[in-house]
C-alpha cells in the first residue's frame, strides 16, 4: 500500500493536550511547495476509549465546527480518561470556501471514502481518516445540518445496521446525545460515506442533521455543545452528568419518506418543519419559472408524520429534494 503524506504535527499518544494540523502537501499556482493545513486537537489522559469527533464533513455546516471549537478551547486532559481526537472541519478547502464539496477538486467528502492514499486532494484526506484516525477510536461523531440546500428539524441519527449489537450501541449513543429528535436512518445511497467507513471498522457511529440554511443559530449550536459533551459522557471518556430533555424518537423507514421534484420552478411550502401531515396532504407546490397563468405542480404526501426536513432556497431543479416526512414513533 502506497503511503498517505498527510503529517500530523501532534502526537495521538501522549498525555495533555495538543492544538496542531495535519499537514498535506499540495502543490498549486501560488505556491510550489504549499499544503492544506487541517486543525486538529489531540486531548490524552492515560488508559480509556477514544472519541473521534468531525465537523464540516460538508463545508457549509456550521454546527460541527462551532461545538468542536468551544470543546478544543474548554476541554482540559483533567476533565477526561482516554483520549478525544477533535477535528473541526473535516472538508476543510470546502469549510474555507463555505461550499459543501472542496473547490480543489469537487470532491464530497461523505461520497469518496475510502479514499487514495495517491489521488485528489479529498481523496488523500479520506484515505488518512480510513487507516489512520478511524482505526484509532471506539467513538466516533459526525455532525451534520443541511447546509445551503436543506433544512432538517435537530436530530441525532443512528443507522439500521446487519449487526444488531453495533446498532444498538449507536442507538444508546444517539440517545444519551440527545437532540430534540432522534431518528433512525437508512440512507438514500450509502457509497463512499464516511458513516459507512466507520461503521464497517465496527466503531460506534453517531451524526446527526442540525438544523440547515447554511448557517447555525444560538438553538441548534446549543444542541450541538449539549450533545458532544453527553456523547462523551456516554463514552466513559468525559467526567459528569447527562443532560437529558424531552426528545421525540422518529421513523423514516417507510419507502415513501423521502420526496424529490420533478420539475424546475419556485417553491411554495404547505407546511413548516415539524407540522403534522396526513397522507394525501399538499406539501407543496412547485410554480413556473418563465409564465404566468399555469397552475404550479402539487406534491402530496404518500404517508403521515411530521415534516423533518425540507429543501431550502426557493428556487428548485427537477431531481432535487423535495421533503422528508417522519413518524413520530
Amino acid at each position: 500500500m502506497k503511503a498517505n503524506p498527510i503529517i500530523s504535527t501532534i502526537p495521538f499518544d501522549q498525555d495533555g493536550v495538543h492544538h496542531g494540523h495535519l499537514r498535506l502537501p499540495y502543490s498549486r499556482d501560488d505556491s510550489a511547495w504549499g499544503s492544506v493545513m487541517i486543525p486538529i486537537c489531540v486531548i490524552n489522559n492515560g488508559n480509556g476509549s477514544t472519541a473521534l469527533l468531525t465537523g464540516a464533513n460538508h463545508g457549509d455546516e456550521y454546527e460541527g465546527p462551532l461545538a468542536l471549537q468551544h470543546l478544543a478551547h474548554n476541554l482540559t486532559a483533567a476533565d477526561i480518561k482516554g483520549r478525544v481526537i477533535i477535528v473541526p472541519a473535516l472538508n476543510y478547502p470546502a469549510f474555507r470556501a463555505t461550499t459543501r464539496t472542496s473547490p480543489i477538486d469537487g470532491g464530497n467528502m461523505n461520497r469518496i471514502f475510502p479514499g487514495k492514499p495517491d489521488g485528489t486532494v479529498t481523496e488523500k484526506i479520506a484515505d488518512y481518516f480510513q487507516h489512520h484516525l478511524i482505526p484509532l477510536a471506539d467513538y466516533v461523531l459526525d455532525i451534520h445540518a443541511g447546509g445551503k440546500t436543506l433544512d432538517f428539524i435537530p436530530f441525532a441519527a443512528a443507522h439500521i445496521l446487519e449487526d444488531k449489537r453495533q446498532q444498538q450501541a449507536c442507538v444508546a449513543s444517539m440517545q444519551a446525545f440527545n437532540a430534540p429528535y432522534s431518528l433512525m436512518l437508512e440512507e438514500i445511497d450509502n457509497v463512499g460515506m464516511y458513516d459507512t467507513a466507520v461503521e464497517e471498522q465496527g466503531k460506534v457511529f453517531l451524526s446527526t442533521e442540525l438544523g440547515g440554511g447554511g448557517s447555525a443559530s444560538a438553538k441548534t449550536r446549543n444542541i450541538a455543545v449539549k450533545g458532544v459533551r453527553n456523547f462523551l459522557i456516554h463514552a466513559g471518556i468525559l467526567n459528569g452528568e447527562l443532560v437529558i430533555e424531552e426528545s421525540k424518537t422518529l421513523d423514516m423507514s417507510a419507502a415513501n419518506s423521502n420526496m424529490f421534484s420533478n420539475s424546475d420552478g419556485l417553491i411554495e411550502y404547505c407546511f413548516d418543519l415539524e407540522d403534522t401531515i396526513n397522507e394525501g396532504d399538499i406539501i407543496a407546490r412547485i410554480w413556473p419559472l418563465d409564465r404566468t397563468g399555469q397552475a404550479p405542480e402539487e406534491y402530496g404526501a404518500q404517508s403521515s408524520g411530521i415534516l423533518a426536513g425540507r429543501h431550502f432556497p426557493g428556487l428548485i431543479q427537477t431531481g432535487d429534494f423535495l421533503a422528508l416526512i417522519a413518524k413520530v414513533i
